[in-house]
């Protein structure tokens, strides 16, 4: 237990169980994958049309739709196959880490190393590892919900001995791989890792390919099929009134189905998901990974920053900088983070404030679960930073964590909890059980009679200490407190709190975690991004008012909520508390279930509430937000478990690049959606007017087929790596509950298909009336709806500003997909077996440049239309 495996037995272990690794999920093969494109209601369509073709001896017509599906196919496969290799990627970047004693060292290692026989240490946060025999355990309770189903999280005992038949409930001296530690620490032996551990087992059974949508496809998919079914409707009356003309019905059924195929956006989802999958990739560029790619649109659409401060908003390197004694005695401690390089001085203090001194340091120590030590020529932390700034503070002082211990056996240990407030510990002290305490000092106080000062100990003055603490608290200090006193020798180990009383008050440590350079200007690109932001903290409310007033979310007159304030609210009811958090952005002393209790008032207020924390206490929150952020660095692992992004820097700006990819991907999803909506509804009214007219079909059944394969086969997907505006930050976040399709995208629709479907129209009225033929009529009419569609591309590459003002190459891929589809269609017109089967002729450059005119009147179209939408 003390010593743990060596390097001999792990790589034997190793060797004979493998890694610490559950099985996924095997991914689909590029041949599974490609099957998978051809399911889908509009393939089966397209498969039966070209069976009748067939059947009708239209050979070529049959081979052109089997080819356009072929292509397609091929398209969705290197797309989801991408996104499936991008997801799996991904996924390994957020590895999980477990403490354990190898070689008499307590190290941390990737949870897939661990093997049978290794000694873990779980504390508060972590997620067990593996199936673990407990050999000691304090004040130990796991939440093993994911296993069993009990909602109530289990308090383990070392001591209990486990019988054959036991449900896992039952099995309270065991830890279960999966489960989360929620409070208490504890140190067990490996039984059994990977599939054999408990989770294991039932990972076998249920490993599949399940693909879970996220939301945002799903609504996308909904309209794609509301769509599908005004389109078909359509079609069919299309249908219909051609059967009463007297078309032949062979050709007009071909023409239904091409034309439902052209109009209807079956590729919309596929591009959303490309889309999706381009921000999460450009997310983890800067440092954000997604771990639900809904996410990654939804931290787009947030309203309300709710923000921890430690480690987020500020370094989370604390150093202790100021001691101060009950009678106003201050030593100063020189040096910055975690070097234990500086001293500790005083300008004027006696033999007696040095003793007094040394027992603060020395109830530091006894009550620190963190760790400090020199590795590889650099000081490496282990643990809490408070724990770890008071370690560096010690070793200025020149004591040892190791020698001290040794010297004061510890007979009990009250580890730290967010809900108590306090970690202590009792050690045999020249034979007497001395109670050391540090903590918050609201908690400390309440256990304090007298406090220590050059006179001896004195009867404590409550109003004197809180003095002291306001005036470091205002200086944005966090402050805490340290207490001792002898508990006697009757030690009851199951309610050391009753010990905890008429203990003497030592003084104050002062300590400073400096904000983040970058915060700052962060929140003030929040501001104008119309995203507010609010600090939610455990800390003293003064400290929490001087940083809220260095970030700027308020001036000196800046309102704080405390925990007693909420508490106050939520007797009242939920109404009272919507009202009381309307107008703060600053919250201190703030308890576990209270920061979650904000959030959903905030929530409920009509605000999209992303969530930021770190720890066991911020779970909660981050679970009932619409998009939480655990920090990747010094966060737990339940933090991580409960979270949809993960920040690996832990740092509050790169919410703010979260933000503006989010509303990047956003953008570029109603920029697919108009360019797809639009050309098919263009489609659509140029054969309802010919029908109407009396004129003959504008476009044979292939070449409907073909204009949708080169118009947007490639451009839509194209259209999903369309770059940053650059003023998504300067502008208010969309109303979550707003549709995609909203008035301004139905207005531009409208305008654009009825120019498209009526210039397209005209040109062919005029073709049949001026004695051109119906085919040469339509292989001109193709070549114009070929670049119609191509222009409109372009279009749709802004809802604000028109491309005479866009940087034209910002996206050389939908560039060169434009070129690509233009160079195809006229090779095709020189192509004897395809310009056969196509019905295509080739048109002389005049003859092109003619259309491409009439074609580029659509771009001021749409720009007299966004300039409208600016009026």
């Amino acid at each position: 237990m003390e010593t743990g495996l060596t390097k001999k037995e792990i790589l034997q272990q190793l060797e004979e169980h493998g890694h610490n690794v559950l099985p996924k999920a095997k991914p689909k093969s590029l041949i599974a994958l490609f099957l998978h494109q051809f399911k889908s209601p509009l393939i089966y369509v397209l498969l039966a049309a070209s069976i009748v073709s067939l059947a009708l001896k239209e050979v070529g017509d049959a081979a052109f739709i089997f080819a356009v599906l072929v292509l397609n196919a091929i398209i969705g496969t290197i797309q989801e196959y991408s996104a499936q290799n991008s997801a799996a990627a991904l996924q390994n970047m957020v590895p999980q880490f477990a403490n354990v004693i190898r070689d008499g060292k307590n190290v941390s290692i990737n949870t897939e190393d661990i093997v049978p026989g290794d000694i873990v240490i779980l504390e508060s946060g972590d997620k067990v590892p593996a199936d673990i025999m407990l050999k000691t355990s304090n004040n130990l309770l796991i939440d093993e919900s994911s296993l069993t189903g009990e909602s109530l999280a289990i308090m383990k005992d070392s001591n209990a001995k486990s019988k054959d038949g036991d449900t896992l409930d039952e099995q309270i001296n065991m830890a279960f791989a999966g489960t989360i530690v929620t409070r208490g620490r504890g140190k067990g032996e490996v039984v059994a890792t990977a599939l054999k551990t408990q989770i294991g087992q039932i990972a076998e059974q249920v490993t599949k390919n399940i693909l879970i949508k996220p939301p945002l496809l799903i609504r996308i998919e909904k309209f794609t099929l509301k769509l599908m079914y005004a389109v078909l409707i359509l079609v069919l009356m299309l249908f219909v009134m051609a059967f009463l003309k007297g078309e032949d019905m062979a050709k007009m059924f071909m023409l239904a189905v091409a034309l439902a195929v052209s109009a209807i956006p079956e590729g919309l989802p596929v591009a959303i998901t490309v889309a999706l999958s381009n921000g999460m990739r450009r997310m983890s560029s800067k440092n954000v990974i997604v771990r639900k790619l809904v996410a990654v649109e939804s931290l787009g659409s947030c309203t309300f920053i709710a923000s921890d401060k430690t480690g987020t908003l500020t370094v989370n390197e604390l150093t202790a900088r100021h001691i101060i004694l009950p009678d106003n005695n201050k030593f100063n401690i020189t040096g910055e983070g975690i070097t234990p390089r500086g001293d500790i001085t005083s300008a004027d203090s006696s033999e007696s404030d040095l003793s007094i001194l040394d027992n603060i340091i020395q109830t530091s120590i006894l009550t620190n679960e963190g760790m400090l030590s020199f590795k590889d020529h650099e000081w490496v932390p282990k643990g809490d930073m408070v724990d770890v700034a008071l370690l560096v503070m010690a070793k200025k002082f020149g004591l040892q964590k190791n020698e001290l211990t040794e010297s004061y056996p510890e007979i009990l240990n009250v580890p730290y909890e967010s809900e108590r407030c306090y970690s202590a510990s009792i050690n045999l002290y020249n034979d007497k059980n001395i109670a050391s305490v540090k903590g918050s000092p609201e908690r400390i106080l309440q256990m304090c009679s007298r406090m220590q000062t050059s006179n001896g100990k004195v009867p404590i003055d409550i109003k004197k200490i809180e003095s002291q603490i306001k005036d470091l608290a205002q200086s944005g200090y966090r402050v805490l407190a340290f207490a001792r006193g002898d508990v006697g020798d009757d030690i009851n180990n199951k309610n050391p709190e009753k010990h905890l009383k008429e203990l003497t008050f030592l003084g104050l440590v002062a300590m400073i975690d400096p904000l983040r350079t970058e915060v700052k200007d962060a929140v003030d690109i929040c501001k104008k991004a119309g995203v507010e932001v609010a600090m939610i903290t455990g800390d003293h409310p003064l400290t929490a008012k001087a940083i809220a007033i260095d970030l700027g979310l308020g001036d000196k007159d800046v309102k704080v909520l405390t925990g007693k304030d909420i508490a106050k609210a939520l007797k009242k009811g939920e109404k009272a508390l919507e009202e009381l958090v309307a107008d703060c952005r600053v919250y201190a002393r703030i308890e576990p279930n209270q920061k979650k209790e904000i959030v959903e008032a905030i929530t409920r207020r009509g605000h999209f509430v992303a969530v930021t924390g770190d720890g066991v206490n911020d779970a909660p929150a981050l679970k009932h937000a619409h998009v939480g952020v655990a920090m990747g660095k010094r966060g737990t692992d339940v933090a991580r478990e409960s979270s949809d992004l993960i920040l690996t820097d832990d740092n509050f700006s790169s919410i703010v690049q979260g933000i503006h990819e989010g509303r990047i991907v956003y953008s570029n999803i109603r920029k697919v959606i108009f360019l797809l909506v639009s050309t098919g509804a263009a489609e659509i009214l140029m054969f309802i007017l010919s029908l109407l007219f009396g004129l003959p079909m504008p476009l044979v059944a292939v070449q409907l087929l073909w204009l949708n394969l080169v118009t947007n086969g490639i451009q839509d997907i194209a259209l999903a790596f369309e770059p940053a505006e650059g003023d998504e930050l300067k502008s208010k976040p969309r109303d979550p509950k707003e549709p995609i399709f909203d008035r301004h995208m139905i207005k531009r629709v409208l305008v654009s298909a009825l120019f498209m479907g009526l210039i397209a129209f005209t040109v062919f009225y005029w073709l049949i009336e001026n004695g051109y033929s119906v085919i040469a009529a339509q292989n001109y009419v193709l070549m114009l709806m070929v670049l119609l569609e191509n222009v409109q591309a372009l279009n749709s590459r802004s809802e604000k500003r028109s491309i005479f003002k866009q940087r034209f190459f910002s996206n050389p891929l939908l560039i060169w997909s434009i070129i690509i589809a233009q160079s195809l269609h006229i090779s095709c017109m020189y192509v004897p077996v395809i310009s056969d089967i196509l019905h295509l002729q080739p048109i002389s450059f005049k003859e092109w440049s003619s259309l491409m005119i009439i074609a580029c009147l659509l771009l001021c179209v749409d720009f007299i239309t966004i300039k409208e939408k600016k009026k």
